[in-house]
């Protein structure tokens, strides 16, 4: 006998949103997975400068793409799986700053769960 299906209409445990830092020189998105019961401005400025190797310091805004900026928790809440989101750097007269993209291996952060999933 089957089971009923248990899972239409719930939501996964995790949002996944598309990432990057405001780069005229480098457009990709790293994708990254947030916790929906622990959804908040501070938890996916924090996630992803992990993720990005960036310090949250540096980060001025959060928008999504293409043209709205979040600002507080709700805002947060209401994002979609698979949403573009982007960091904007603040400009404090420093280019390395802004242009300086870690690559995968200097990176401080490592998702274990994301590296032992296969496709």
């Amino acid at each position: 006998m089957a089971e009923p299906e248990q899972d239409i209409g719930k939501k996964p445990a995790e949002l996944v949103l598309k990432v990057r830092i405001q780069n005229p020189k480098e457009n990709d998105f790293i994708e990254i997975e947030l916790k929906r019961q622990e959804l908040s401005y501070q938890n996916l400025l924090k996630v992803s400068c992990c993720e990005l190797g960036i310090n949250p310091e540096q980060v001025e805004k959060i928008r999504k793409l293409p043209n709205t900026l979040l600002r507080k928790d709700n805002d947060i809440r209401r994002l979609q799986d698979f949403q573009e989101v982007e960091l904007i750097l603040m400009k404090n007269g420093s280019s390395g700053l802004t242009e300086y993209i870690p690559s995968l291996t200097e990176r401080p952060c490592y998702n274990s769960k994301a590296a032992k999933m296969t496709y």
